[in-house]
């Protein structure tokens, strides 16, 4: 008798998937090579910043306050795991950004 509107029936549930897939590709389409260098740089950066800056304050103090302690040694290993650590917050990030994209993708193709 009645009809009901299901919008994974009919033509309008895979017009609707294609459009939504369509439209994430446009959004996401800059991430190709060019994307994975530029993270392969954040990471890079984000590691060797923190790390010499460490070791600048190191020799600053060293040259300054001589001790018996090597505070340019302290201050690299320092600076070498602040630098890891904000690394792994980048590549975190990214990452769950990722599986929310995977997420919405298998979320929008299902009948």
């Amino acid at each position: 008798m009645g009809r009901t509107t299901d919008p994974g029936r009919g033509l309008g549930g895979p017009v609707a998937r294609k459009e939504a897939r369509k439209l994430r590709a446009r959004r996401h389409r800059g991430r190709g090579t060019w994307f994975g260098l530029g993270m392969y740089g954040l990471v890079g950066w984000s590691i060797v910043i923190p790390t010499l800056g460490g070791v600048a304050l190191g020799l600053w103090i060293d040259g300054r306050w001589p001790s018996r302690f090597s505070w340019t040694l302290m201050l690299l290993a320092a600076g070498l795991l602040l630098g890891c650590w904000n690394a792994w917050y980048w590549v975190s990030l990214e990452q769950e950004a990722i599986r929310d994209e995977m997420r919405e993708t298998e979320e929008g193709e299902r009948p």
